[in-house]
């Protein structure tokens, strides 16, 4: 694995790059405030603006770790930070990530989270040197799923009970893409 850290990628709408303290305004208006962007996903949504300076300033510093993968989703047309895109769990003996993401929603239906998943995937073979890239989603939120299926992940199947989210316990639905599958 290639120790090689958050790198700008750019995507035909989209900038994926670090986050800056100056993006906490545009990360908790357009997405981490709103409880139904946050409903399927493991944190709340963020009470105040001071929550969001205080992830960000959690984040920031790990970037010069070369294991840590966290995007910020650049809009290229208005320049607003839309959304995010990280690496939520990296084996590196196994050589694979879990990735997970957020955006606002007046951003969903567009494609835009397909565009971004299927860079990072991209990077994470091209790059970093993994060998299988994954991502689940409660079976509750579909829309998560086809986002999944449309930057070509495959679906692997349904751990019953094997997450916790902000509605409790739930399934994992599971897809993967494995380095392999994008040589067919």
């Amino acid at each position: 694995m290639n120790p090689a850290g958050t790198q700008t990628l750019e995507t035909k709408r989209l900038i994926l790059r670090r986050y800056t303290i100056d993006d906490a305004e545009d990360m908790y208006q357009n997405w981490a405030s709103d409880p139904e962007v946050t409903r399927f996903l493991t944190w709340p949504a963020h009470a105040d603006l001071e929550v969001t300076k205080h992830v960000l300033q959690d984040w920031i510093p790990r970037y010069e770790e070369g294991n840590y993968f966290n995007w910020a989703i650049e809009l290229k047309e208005t320049g607003a930070v839309i959304g995010n895109i990280a690496a939520v769990r990296l084996d590196e003996d196994v050589e694979a990530a879990d990735v997970g993401y957020s955006m606002g929603k007046a951003y969903w239906n567009q494609g835009i989270m397909t565009e971004a998943l299927r860079a990072v995937m991209d990077y994470l073979f091209d790059v970093v040197g993994l060998n299988r890239v994954s991502s689940y989603h409660d079976p509750d939120n579909p829309g998560s799923g086809r986002v999944m299926e449309k930057a070509g992940m495959l679906k692997e199947g349904v751990l019953r009970q094997a997450g916790r989210n902000n509605r409790g316990i739930c399934d994992e639905v599971r897809y993967a893409l494995l380095k392999s599958d994008r040589e067919v």
